[in-house]
């Protein structure tokens, strides 16, 4: 017999994202069914309402008061759930005992003085104000807070650019100033290549390829996803790509988003027309004679883009890639034993991806062969999923979209969302491929791909079960100086079954090579 059991601490806070993984740990325990560990936000109130774990006196509480709740087996007693969550944000405080941590924004610049960039991540709508003192003090900002208006975006990057100063974000996931990686990034080489990215794992996968090509990155300035939309105007872009034209160690720039506002692209295009310095250009799924007529290299994926603006740096020919590394023999060969393997009522895909920008290049790569892909995330808005926690036929889910993300940390963080659906999904007849993306790097989980390994396993082991044949392409965003090491990563994939692509445009192509055999 399971019960809710809970335990409220009045004015005692720690912060949103310690709290959302110790109640995935908390969940693990034996006994435990649902777990939810935080603090006494409207928004974790209604979650616990919605998970069945709220009460009379959880309604009750402030943003100020911490608290836990449980839905577990009679033996579990909520005092042990207690000791061991106290346990555990004791380890994580002595782990964090050496930094520094300023509690306010001007004790943090009279700690460190030269400082010129602050990185703000703190609920949206607080964030403004934040940003607001750090652009009058005269620092540029890298705002990772998503729930900011666009109004209030498009205020605080006109008061940036009234200072000169720059406003990466709202929603910047990514950047690498001076060598430093900041949020989500990866371990890159310090090289010529200089990134401006409208997109985070997008930004993440040029950067990563253009160091697996053997060179690296000056700077690599995030925007926020929306700052080529009418409203905004690409004002960071703009500032962007002056800034890598006047720095001496850029000798290429690379630009990343998805479609732009027609007239913003104009803008944008104009801005590097005349430039000294050859540009790329990667507007996702993108009209690439606009980007010819202006004088730039448009290309047709983002490894495309990476490899292009390598050529760049070394002079070489520029060509569209739109192959694999292996040669067409061994490519066949892979295709035709997945196909072999297959039951005949097998016939469709799911990619389950981290990444919104990977999960947008696959389909849109795939849409020239398949057009019904549904998604949460949809080409056209007659494919969007009516239930999220459903798939249909082809679907590709971004699953760090905020309808998934609500409450829960962001599933490069915790990789939890996608082990619960590819169980799910496992008891689906008619899925053929899985497709999959692992982010390595700063700000990931120490170890994405150990986590999903063993569903991995038990989801092709329920399928073998029921005679059928799960095939599984993957795609580590990853260097072998990242934390997690992409080789160890690889390997430890292969090892289970996984053929691991060495770009997500190559992990796609491959599906649909597949697809087309299986149709």
């Amino acid at each position: 017999m399971a019960n809710v059991k809970y335990n409220i601490k009045k004015n005692t806070y720690y912060d949103s994202v310690t709290l959302m993984i110790l109640s995935k740990d908390i969940k693990k325990k034996k006994g435990v069914q649902e777990a939810l560990i935080g603090m006494g936000t409207d928004l974790n109130k209604e979650i616990a309402q919605n998970l069945g774990l709220s009460n009379s006196e959880i309604t009750e509480i402030t943003p100020n008061d911490f608290f836990i709740s449980i839905l577990a087996d009679d033996e579990v007693e909520i005092e042990d759930i207690m000791n061991d969550v106290d346990n555990l944000l004791n380890q994580k405080k002595k782990d964090r005992d050496n930094d520094y941590m300023p509690p306010t924004l001007d004790s943090a610049i009279k700690h460190e003085p030269q400082s010129n960039m602050v990185l703000i991540s703190i609920p949206g709508k607080y964030a403004a104000d934040e940003v607001k003192k750090a652009l009058n003090k005269g620092l540029n900002v890298m705002l990772f807070s998503d729930n900011v208006s666009i109004e209030e975006e498009k205020e605080l990057k006109d008061l940036a650019v009234s200072q000169g100063l720059l406003m990466m974000g709202p929603d910047c996931g990514t950047a690498i100033i001076n060598n430093v990686p900041l949020a989500f990034a990866n371990v890159v080489k310090k090289g010529h290549i200089g990134v401006v990215g409208a997109s985070g794992t997008g930004t993440q996968e040029v950067t990563v390829l253009i160091d697996k090509l053997g060179e690296g990155v000056s700077q690599v300035i995030g925007t926020g996803g929306r700052d080529l939309k009418k409203e905004i105007g690409g004002s960071m872009m703009l500032l962007g790509i002056e800034a890598l034209m006047n720095d001496p160690e850029t000798s290429v720039i690379l630009l990343v988003s998805k479609p732009p506002a027609e007239e913003v692209a104009e803008k944008i295009l104009k801005a590097v027309k005349d430039s000294p310095k050859p540009v790329v250009v990667h507007f996702i799924g993108g009209d690439r004679s606009i980007i010819e007529k202006y004088g730039a290299y448009p290309s047709c994926s983002l490894e495309d883009a990476a490899r292009k603006a390598v050529a760049l740096l070394r002079n070489e020919e520029v060509e569209d890639f739109d192959r694999f590394d292996l040669s067409d023999e061994k490519i066949n060969r892979i295709v035709d034993e997945e196909v072999s393997k297959f039951a005949q009522e097998q016939k469709y895909f799911r990619g389950f991806y981290t990444g919104g920008t990977l999960a947008d290049e696959a389909m849109k790569l795939l849409s020239k062969d398949i057009k019904d892909i549904y998604s949460n995330i949809p080409l056209l808005p007659e494919y969007r999923m009516k239930d999220i926690r459903i798939s249909t036929g082809n679907t590709c889910i971004d699953f760090g979209d905020d309808e998934f993300t609500v409450g829960k940390p962001h599933p490069m963080i915790d990789p939890l969302s996608r082990i619960e659906r590819l169980y799910q999904e496992s008891n689906d007849d008619e899925m053929a491929v899985l497709l999959m993306d692992f982010v390595l790097g700063y700000g990931a989980h120490k170890d994405p791909v150990g986590e999903m390994i063993p569903s991995i396993i038990e989801a092709k082991e329920k399928m073998s079960s029921r005679g059928k044949y799960l095939s599984v392409i993957g795609y580590v965003c990853g260097t072998n100086s990242d934390p997690q090491s992409l080789e160890e990563s690889k390997k430890r994939l292969e090892e289970i079954g996984v053929i691991v692509m060495p770009s997500n445009a190559q992990a796609v192509r491959l599906t649909g090579l597949i697809l087309d055999k299986i149709k």
